[in-house]
């Protein structure tokens, strides 16, 4: 079979998969191509052994891959759950003959058809699904995301989300017809011109992943460049790489089987002393810059690229204001879930729950803040004494930073005077003995103390504030969406009139409001073709996973016109 017939196979195998994505990004349903459980009445008895054997047959070796320009080899990353080195080593490439592969390689690319670029890329995800328990184990040992976690948010979930951006990059590039009649009477001339339309990538696309979700932000990043016709860069934290070197190995090996050049998609590796982020940045070939990581850096690009097209993912505020509730454990309890789930260390995690001073209404009776607080400390109590549910919900710590963030809270409590709600402890993990794990640090504290808890403490740290009032409580929280960042925010009232006075306030703060949520799903899950992660309205970060402007200007317009040949009569 020639690669044209293989190729037009490809896009008739993945239309359906496409065409139900863009009818679920239109209609905000809930669908996905994949599973999120690792239920083996799913997947049959025998991938999760041969995922986990796929993994460790990783270990203590070289992550052999043939990239441009090898100038050595490194691994630093160590496993949160055994706190024992992965032995991986990963090549070192020169930046230089990186970025010319990649150039290289884009000329031909751009002159794929649209069609065809993103059924490739809907086969990359499919064969990264169906590689998905090895990726479990992968993000698991250099993230410490529980394995059911690291199974469904950093697998099918993800996945989810760089098909979701696939289907915006086909709407964008489905609206641009490609050639066109003009007819116009001008004088006495009858003009007629013949208009073709060009979509032109617009260069070498940079990826640049965080360490404890590196899937999550870089499917779609990568799609989207992709699709619109870009070679990608992929350069995962150097804690993390493995399961970013496991995307390129696969979507390498796709472009080569279907006649295209796999240097475009390349992966670019440092270490933690010798970072290179920053020469890929600041290279011209380099255009499009995709970052998930630190307010820190991402301001710093945010403030420094010009010229180039900047998607930022960084962190915030997330907040929690309590007015009055129906069940006060129900709401109390999905509450502490969301904040214990990977032990606080997500971008949606809420770090401030708001309760006004003198109380709450509930369906029982009136509640003093104290019980409230407490209430809230007894649920992550229940999920810490319970090391088969701990395990599952909290999985471990990722690095000793997360660890220092819950000791400098701590100190700074304390020489405030502030009560500690909860002490930080580790917990037995049942599968992992030398596992790092910490349960969340609880502090009551007040508004006179916001500078405490007014910047994201990447750990497990929940601050409970005794407000002056719900209105006050619901003031602070937009402003520090508004001033400081946020990516999801939470409230739970049974007084419809208070949630309408706010909900506006909100979104003009481009805060996500998740209202009144309890029960079985978490709060601070995100639906990929359902729910906007970040708005790109506040300091948490300036673009949409996903929606139309995350893909539309990674390709721009080229066109031609010419006098349409008269015909002889």
């Amino acid at each position: 079979m020639t690669n044209e017939d293989k190729r037009s196979e490809l896009i008739a195998k993945h239309s359906a998969t496409l065409e139900q994505a863009v009818d679920a990004v239109k209609t905000r349903k809930s669908w996905s191509p994949y599973k999120d459980s690792p239920s083996t009445k799913i997947h049959g008895p025998d991938k999760p052994g041969a995922g986990k054997a796929a993994f460790e047959a990783r270990l203590n070796k070289r992550f052999e891959i043939d990239l441009p320009g090898i100038t050595g080899w490194s691994g630093e990353e160590i496993s949160p759950f055994t706190q024992k080195s992965l032995g991986i080593s990963y090549p070192l490439c020169d930046p230089e003959e990186i970025i010319a592969s990649s150039t290289a390689a884009m000329s031909d690319w751009s002159k794929v058809s649209p069609g065809l670029r993103i059924a490739l890329c809907i086969e990359m995800a499919d064969r990264l699904y169906d590689n998905n328990f090895e990726m479990a184990h992968a993000v698991m040992h250099v993230a410490g995301q529980s394995y059911t976690q690291a199974f469904s948010g950093s697998g099918p979930n993800a996945l989810d989300r760089g098909i979701e951006a696939l289907a915006y990059a086909a709407i964008a590039m489905d609206n641009v017809t490609p050639s066109a009649e003009y007819h116009r009477q001008f004088g006495g001339d009858q003009v007629a011109l013949e208009k073709t339309y060009t979509l032109v990538p617009r260069g070498v696309g940079l990826v640049i992943c965080c360490a404890s979700f590196p899937t999550w932000n870089a499917y779609p990043a990568m799609f989207a460049s992709l699709a619109a016709g870009n070679p990608v860069v992929v350069k995962p934290h150097p804690i993390a790489i493995l399961p970013m070197a496991i995307v390129v190995e696969r979507c390498r090996e796709v472009l080569a089987e279907f006649g295209f050049d796999p240097n475009l998609v390349a992966l670019a590796t440092d270490t933690v002393a010798e970072p290179v982020a920053g020469k890929y940045v600041e290279h011209p070939a380099i255009q499009i810059i995709d970052f998930t990581g630190s307010p820190r850096y991402g301001g710093h690009l945010e403030r420094t690229v010009t010229g180039k097209l900047l998607y930022t993912e960084t962190a915030g505020v997330n907040s929690v204001v309590v007015e009055s509730v129906g069940d006060l454990a129900e709401s109390m309890r999905a509450i502490a879930r969301a904040s214990s789930l990977f032990s606080a260390q997500m971008c949606t995690s809420p770090q401030v729950v708001y309760v006004p001073k003198d109380g709450i209404d509930t369906s029982a009776g009136h509640v003093s803040f104290e019980q409230v607080a407490q209430c809230i400390v007894d649920e992550i109590d229940s999920i810490a004494a319970n090391p088969k549910m701990a395990a599952g919900i909290m999985g471990a710590v990722q690095a000793q930073l997360s660890l220092d963030v819950v000791s400098e809270a701590a100190d700074m409590a304390m020489h405030e005077g502030l009560e500690i709600l909860r002490e930080s402890a580790s917990y037995d993990h049942p599968d992992f003995p030398d596992a790092r794990t910490r349960s969340l640090l609880v502090i009551s504290a007040r508004s006179e103390h916001k500078e405490m808890y007014a910047e994201e403490r990447f750990g497990p740290v929940l601050f409970i504030v005794a407000a002056d009032s719900a209105d006050a409580a619901a003031e602070e929280a937009t402003e520090l969406a508004r001033t400081r960042g946020t990516i999801s925010c939470y409230m739970y009232s049974t007084n419809e009139v208070f949630i309408d006075s706010w909900v506006d306030v909100y979104a003009r703060v481009g805060a996500n409001l998740t209202i009144n949520l309890t029960g079985a799903m978490w709060i601070n899950f995100a639906a990929a073709y359902s729910d906007y992660h970040v708005t790109g309205l506040n300091p948490a970060g300036n673009a949409c996973l996903a929606d139309l402007s995350f893909v539309a200007s990674r390709f721009r317009i080229a066109q031609r016109r010419r006098p349409i040949a008269k015909t002889a009569a």
